[in-house]
């Protein structure tokens, strides 16, 4: 008998990478490195860059991105995407600064904001996952007709008579810190999405259908309720990330935030997400997101032009997208063509 007859049957285990190595050798931390290597970086070499006030309208600005960037991580990993998030919140702030103007609290509006881009994302689940046209075809259409809503209602004109409670609860910090409020509103929604992507058989479908749909419908995953779901909370969490937007700068107009859902996917993909699907990491998106954020602020600080930041920011977006095909073929030259074999079963030579 020989050598290998004697061994025990190896298992998966085995086979598996240390803790350590799924956790630190990924790319969601090798963003997260960079983003503490930009950030340090811009501290040293860009004035006032690392002052309080910076920080605050840093993440400010970022705040709408970080709140969208959580379904649509969502959403791509399924192999899908939603182009009509930007407009979503145009039209909801078209909706609350309306029915506000009209005499509804902001309470009330804002609750009526957020059914209104649920039914929205309800419109783009209907396509994709009912009529089975494709997401991308979908939310381009929907772009354009939410944008049109919003400024069919509206016009050209603005609501800007809000509460100034509100416009300033929307700008204020947290007490005895440079970090905005609004920040406790988005730690809560990301701690819900990254249990529910990382921690339940809900997220383990989603990974499943970005892999194979077919596969996680022989798996039992219902794939058209779960994609339909999921344009349901990107329709409702842009709306309300536009309430947000709305209160801010205190205008409720319809082409608020466009072009911003361009942002929230450079963002999502720089992080880690594969346009592909069935690969993602929540904490790889916001390290993405604050990535892009801290570029531009430092570059806006250094009177860098606007062309040249989206120039910038688009290089990013490029990259990160070719680089996950660069890995993939490094990763297939190394391992070499064909499929390993696996080692002998007990008792064969």
């Amino acid at each position: 008998m020989t050598d290998t007859a004697q061994r025990a049957p190896r298992t998966y285990k085995d086979f598996g990478q240390p803790l350590w190595r799924r956790i630190l050798l990924t790319r969601e931390m090798a963003i997260v490195g960079l983003l503490v290597i930009v950030y340090l970086v811009a501290a040293l070499s860009v004035r006032n860059f690392a002052a309080p006030i910076t920080i605050t309208y840093l993440l400010l600005d970022v705040a709408a991105i970080l709140m969208i960037a959580l379904p649509m991580t969502l959403i791509i990993i399924t192999g899908e995407i939603d182009l009509s998030v930007a407009s979503i919140v145009g039209l909801s702030s078209v909706v609350l600064g309306t029915l506000h103007q009209a005499g509804l609290p902001i309470e009330a509006a804002g609750l009526v904001a957020i059914v209104v881009g649920a039914i929205a994302g309800a419109v783009n689940g209907f396509f994709i996952t009912v009529v089975g046209l494709p997401s991308l075809a979908v939310t381009i259409g929907t772009l354009a007709l939410f944008r049109g809503l919003a400024v069919g209602l509206l016009g050209t004109t603005a609501v800007t008579d809000f509460t100034e409670f509100w416009t300033d609860l929307a700008k204020s910090k947290i007490p005895g810190t440079p970090i905005p409020s609004v920040m406790i509103l988005f730690v809560v929604l990301a701690i819900a999405f990254a249990i529910v992507l990382h921690f339940t058989a809900f997220g383990r479908g989603i990974f499943a259908i970005g892999l194979s749909s077919e596969a996680a419908r022989f798996s039992g995953v219902n794939v058209e309720r779960t994609k339909f779901i999921l344009f349901v909370l990107s329709g409702a969490v842009s709306a309300l990330a536009g309430i947000y937007y709305t209160l801010r700068f205190g205008s409720a107009r319809g082409d608020n935030a466009t072009g911003l859902e361009l942002s929230v996917i450079a963002a999502v993909l720089l992080g880690g997400v594969s346009i592909f699907g069935g690969r993602g990491a929540i904490h790889g998106v916001i390290a993405g997101v604050l990535l892009i954020g801290i570029l531009s602020s430092a570059l806006r600080l250094a009177n860098v032009t606007s062309d040249v930041i989206n120039i910038i920011t688009g290089a990013l977006l490029v990259a990160s997208v070719v680089s996950t095909s660069i890995l993939a073929w490094a990763r297939r030259r190394r391992v070499g063509p064909g499929v390993k074999k696996g080692p002998p079963a007990p008792g064969q030579d």
